[in-house]
């Protein structure tokens, strides 16, 4: 609950907004007492003869010819032989409660018995006054929960755009998603009830019990011995409530994972007929939605009714009692059961809202299990910019590894400005994990990596990526046109995008595509085939005007005519004094490297050109002479 009272009031803004809500909501059951005491005026507009000469003027089924007596002559003061409502009214009134006596003075004040014109305005007037409170609590409230959804889902996304990507890696997209969307909206639903029953609940409590005070003593006993008759299926159900929730909001997770499995592998589930497969896992999801859902709605229906069942058992006692023993009149009695019933109401809507507040919590937690995440890297304190010209990239001894087993062990190797460097290796080698340390996707564990002599944390992170362009295997296209890829937020000109389309050889599609470059790229570029994917990809690398770039596998979908252009693309960029990476298993793509690096197991075997290892490295000979083989086997 304080998690829920936290992201409220975690903004000044929302403080405001909260303020003006709370003060809505305290005049809203001021209102409501007032209409109870208008009732009470309405009540006291007629005069029971049995109430009037009863002893102690308390309810009584039987008068006797001596009491009306006796009771005549002290309302009959001047012995008019005349007895007129307002003088019965008035001698009533002296045996009345503080409150009563109270609602008798505004009645007497501004004549309401007598004129029922002036009842009606009165009534009238409450009545609006009320419609704007709860509109203004409503608002308000609603207000709070919109912008703190808002400011939430913001915080979210930035602070997971700080996190390492070990994060990623640990969580899955429909858990993420779920967390952002769903959650967030839970929680503003949350706070909105929170606001209402936490911060409302109590002032018409309090307020109403001393009202209640004022009335009977005796009887507003009986309300507080009822209190814990009601607090006690609240507390229990609370806690069965947040069990469920927690449950509920866990397999959605794995119900929106399945989901986005079956969505993103759509194609080799019907090339693979298993659409039987699909469809039970996710029968099995949302058969266990179901039943939690079930618990939790039979647990949210449950509770007004039992705390409904329990109020109207201590409103039928406090009637007999008020009647039968205290002799409370019927006005009294009117007003009491009134505010009795204002009294319990909260604590009854608590019960029923109790199952929406606790899933905010829950949703809350998961939110402030991300947001309380700190980044692994961090910019050290005195960490500069890196400016000027990259001279030198070198790896120093480093180790790495993910988890438990050592990807990298002890590589050294160093690159000079404008020179090429090809990685190449077995599968699972290192080879990629190498290449993405350089932007400081992760730190290494031992050893360094320095740039210019310096080590990587000696300078931000922001400016080290802003110098490093980066051709993935698999590229990502973004749900845009094709010129807003290749862009990719820059501020470039049109002959600036032409030119490095130009030089990776995409124009020769990208000009005969509809709309051109303004094409819109489906989902995930489904509507392009994986070499035109790659081309833009580099397209966007070249683009930037990056001093390092890197290429991870980036010619492996490109045709051999493709890939020749991109060779000669990449010749061009070396001549302009750009310094390059690539990592490759077509061997074809790094004849023209500076050096190469052969790594096996995440150990360095060898280094050199390419007829170094050729000569030294049976492991690079023996890749080199598949593709030699491999060719050859495609050429005839």
């Amino acid at each position: 609950m304080k998690l829920l009272l936290k992201t409220a009031l975690k903004s000044t803004r929302h403080l405001y907004i909260v303020l003006c809500a709370l003060f809505f909501m305290i005049c809203d059951p001021i209102s409501a007492q007032l209409e109870i005491m208008a009732l009470g005026v309405v009540a006291q507009t007629s005069v029971d003869f049995f109430t009037l000469f009863s002893p102690d003027h308390k309810a009584s089924e039987v008068v006797t010819k001596e009491q009306v007596a006796s009771g005549w002559d002290l309302i009959d003061k001047e012995g008019k032989g005349a007895i007129t409502k307002k003088e019965a009214m008035e001698h009533l009134s002296s045996s009345h409660n503080i409150l009563m006596k109270l609602i008798q003075k505004i009645n007497k004040a501004y004549n309401m018995s007598g004129s029922y014109q002036t009842l009606v305005i009165v009534l009238l007037s409450i009545s609006l006054f009320k419609a704007i409170v709860i509109f203004g609590g409503k608002f308000f409230t609603q207000l709070v929960s919109i912008r703190v959804s808002r400011d939430l889902r913001q915080s979210y996304f930035e602070h997971m755009q700080t996190l390492p990507m070990s994060f990623y890696q640990q969580h899955n997209i429909g858990a993420l998603s779920s967390r952002i969307v769903t959650d967030a909206s839970l929680v503003a639903s949350a706070i909105n009830a929170t606001i209402t029953n936490y911060l409302r609940a109590p002032f018409l409590i309090i307020s109403t019990f001393l009202l209640c005070l004022s009335i009977s003593v005796e009887l507003s006993l009986i309300v507080l011995i009822g209190i814990p008759f009601v607090g006690i299926p609240i507390v229990m159900l609370t806690r069965r409530v947040k069990r469920i929730s927690r449950s509920i909001q866990k397999n959605q997770e794995g119900f929106t994972s399945v989901l986005i499995d079956f969505l993103a592998g759509i194609q080799t589930v019907k090339i693979f007929a298993t659409e039987a497969l699909s469809l039970r896992k996710y029968r099995e999801q949302n058969e266990k939605m179901a039943v939690l859902e079930e618990k939790s709605s039979l647990y949210s229906s449950i509770a007004r009714p039992i705390l409904h069942f329990i109020g109207g058992l201590f409103l039928a006692s406090i009637i007999m009692y008020g009647v039968v023993v205290l002799g409370l009149t019927i006005p009294d009695l009117i007003v009491f059961c009134g505010f009795l019933i204002q009294f319990y109401e909260p604590i009854k809507r608590f019960g029923e809202e109790n199952l929406q507040i606790q899933r905010g919590v829950v949703a809350a937690e998961r939110m402030y299990e991300v947001l309380n995440l700190e980044p692994e890297v961090q910019d050290a304190v005195d960490a500069e910019p890196f400016e000027g010209v990259l001279d030198e990239l070198a790896f120093e001894d480093v180790w790495f590894k993910y988890e438990n087993d050592w990807v990298l062990k002890g590589v050294s190797f160093s690159l000079k400005k404008g020179q090429t460097l090809a990685i190449v290796g077995p599968t699972g080698s290192g080879k990629s994990t190498s290449a993405l340390l350089i932007p400081r996707l992760w730190d290494v564990q031992k050893g360094r990596i320095t740039l210019n002599g310096k080590p990587l944390n000696a300078y931000k992170q922001k400016t080290i990526r802003e110098q490093i362009a980066f051709v993935p295997q698999k590229p990502f296209l973004f749900l845009d046109t094709i010129k807003e890829n290749i862009s990719f937020g820059g501020d470039y000109s049109d002959s600036e995008i032409k030119k490095a389309i130009s030089l990776a050889y995409a124009d020769e599609f990208i000009e005969n595509l509809p709309n051109g470059y303004d094409m819109p790229v489906a989902e995930t570029g489904k509507n392009l085939s994986g070499g035109q994917q790659q081309r833009i990809a580099i397209a966007r690398a070249l683009l930037k005007k990056a001093q390092l770039l890197i290429m991870d596998e980036a010619t492996s979908s490109l045709d051999a005519i493709s890939e020749n252009h991109i060779k000669m693309a990449m010749n061009q960029m070396k001549k302009l004094g750009m310094t390059q990476i690539i990592i490759a298993h077509r061997l074809s793509t790094i004849e023209d490297a500076d050096k190469i690096i052969y790594l096996e197991k995440g150990v360095k075997i060898a280094e050199g050109t390419r007829q170094e290892l050729l000569a030294n490295c049976p492991g690079f000979k023996a890749m080199w002479d598949m593709m030699k083989l491999s060719s050859y086997d495609e050429d005839k």
